[in-house]
């Protein structure tokens, strides 16, 4: 039987969830086909003869280009049994299956795809028997990323020279011990997490860079959920391409706590850190339940540009406790540490995210803010008590568009936002020296975010 594994979008990498299941699916005797439609169309993976028509949807964009897409995939592959599988599958469930999916997958899917096959290969129909949410642990298996588009075609890492590299992406845990109440990984995995063995993930990565991978992009939830697995990992990678760079995802608080592994990261060719930040408000930074304060940010900020490692934070600019006051505090904070240069645009316009099943939900005081499920949006519609707030969003969220279309470098896109926030708030626009911008930054050729409503009608050409 043929199967057909679709990405829709994943951040412009090359998608272990697809690779992994297709090594599971193949070792089980299925015929399969991969299609990133990141890069490719869906003909070129669907046809009458597919059986099966699995989407991996990891975050929330490639949820919403799944159910645009669905429609096409009925008319190319009419015969098909369909799936979603990933993250992002169990909290819009019932959705799905109002659209005629009939197996939805999460947490650890791998077993549940091949249980899937062989349930709907011996004609027992679509009638789901599998786990939705499995949080037992799977035998991974060296994932099959020959059916994927070579990486050239992938994210690239853009130096501050303006040269640039070929980037490989992996994975060396899955889930998160953390429970940090807007992240969509919580509502999944709930405290829980996986280790792929070393073994598997360092094989992975020898073939990436033998298929011209210059760079590697850690891409777990946090790398240090096992930190000693993590060193393990770069610690022998280093040892055989000591010129191999790479960037990981770390929780402001080990920055903080694992000072030494830290350091250890920079010995092994780590170039920059990305962390969710979110905030630099206390008040909000405890309801998101994130784990750090904002003097825990800049301590940490401060140790790694000792240790010589950039840190990229990301931020949920926008969220319903946001002040006019608050987001100019955010601004003047990313002038004042030099960090413009550091952090990509989009971050200053991302508004908070509400999946299904969000520990936000479990917050006091959220009557008349927070709505019931959208379907529309895929996720609850709130409203920030200031309507400024939101119309400062939205004026926002459109430069920034219009931002990295035309091209502008981060200080001319700060600049603009710097001046439409202080007039949204009635306040003179102070003047911007910019000398505080910053040194230009290592950074991936396509900005990493989390937990937001984003926009991806520019993606919906599949």
């Amino acid at each position: 039987m043929n199967i057909s594994l679709i990405n829709p979008y994943e951040l412009g990498r090359q998608p272990f969830g697809l690779a992994e299941p297709a090594a599971f699916l193949q070792a089980a005797g299925y015929t399969v086909r991969c299609c990133d439609l990141s890069i490719e169309k869906l003909d070129s993976c669907l046809d009458e003869t597919t059986g099966i028509v699995a989407i991996y949807i990891a975050m929330h964009t490639a949820t919403r280009i799944a159910v645009e897409a669905l429609p096409k995939i009925r008319q190319l592959a009419p015969q098909a049994s369909l799936c979603v599988y990933g993250l992002y599958a169990p909290m819009n469930a019932e959705l799905f299956r109002s659209l005629g999916v009939g197996t939805v997958l999460g947490g650890e899917f791998e077993t549940g795809l091949v249980s899937m096959a062989r349930r709907i290969q011996a004609g027992e129909g679509d009638t789901q028997t599998e786990a939705v949410t499995s949080l037992e642990k799977i035998p991974f298996m060296a994932p099959d990323r020959s059916k994927l588009p070579p990486l050239s075609q992938y994210a690239r890492l853009i130096n501050p020279d303006g040269s640039e590299k070929t980037v490989g992406f992996v994975e060396t845990t899955r889930g998160c011990k953390y429970l940090c109440r807007h992240c969509p990984v919580v509502p999944v995995y709930q405290g829980k997490f996986f280790v792929i063995p070393a073994d598997i993930v360092l094989n992975d990565i020898r073939a990436q860079v033998q298929a011209g991978a210059q760079h590697i992009s850690f891409g777990d939830p946090d790398f240090f959920n096992g930190p000693g697995h993590a060193l393990r990992i770069v610690r022998t990678l280093h040892q055989e391409f000591p010129a191999l760079t790479y960037d990981a995802t770390i929780k402001i608080e080990h920055i903080v706590r694992y000072p030494e592994e830290i350091k250890a990261l920079k010995e092994t060719g780590c170039l920059f850190i990305l962390s969710a930040v979110e905030a630099v408000d206390d008040t909000i930074l405890e309801l998101l339940d994130k784990g750090h304060s904002r003097a825990d940010f800049i301590n940490a900020l401060f140790f790694l540009r000792e240790t010589d490692i950039n840190l990229a934070p990301t931020f949920v600019a926008f969220t319903p406790w946001t002040t006019l006051d608050i987001y100019l505090e955010l601004l003047e904070h990313i002038v004042k540490w030099q960090l413009i240069e550091s952090v990509a645009p989009v971050q200053l316009s991302i508004r908070l995210l509400i999946p299904a099943g969000s520990y936000i939900l479990k917050l006091d005081g959220l009557d008349g803010i927070v709505g019931d499920f959208d379907a529309g949006i895929l996720g609850h519609p709130w409203r920030n008590p200031d309507p400024r707030v939101d119309e400062l969003q939205q004026q926002l969220q459109s430069w920034v568009t219009k931002a990295e279309s035309d091209g502008l470098s981060r200080p001319q896109s700060f600049l603009e936002i710097w001046r439409l926030a202080h007039l949204q708030a009635g306040k003179t626009v102070p003047e911007l020296n910019l000398e505080h911008a910053g040194k230009p930054v290592p950074r991936l050729s396509e900005n990493w975010y989390c937990c937001a409503e984003p926009t991806c009608e520019q993606l919906l050409s599949f």
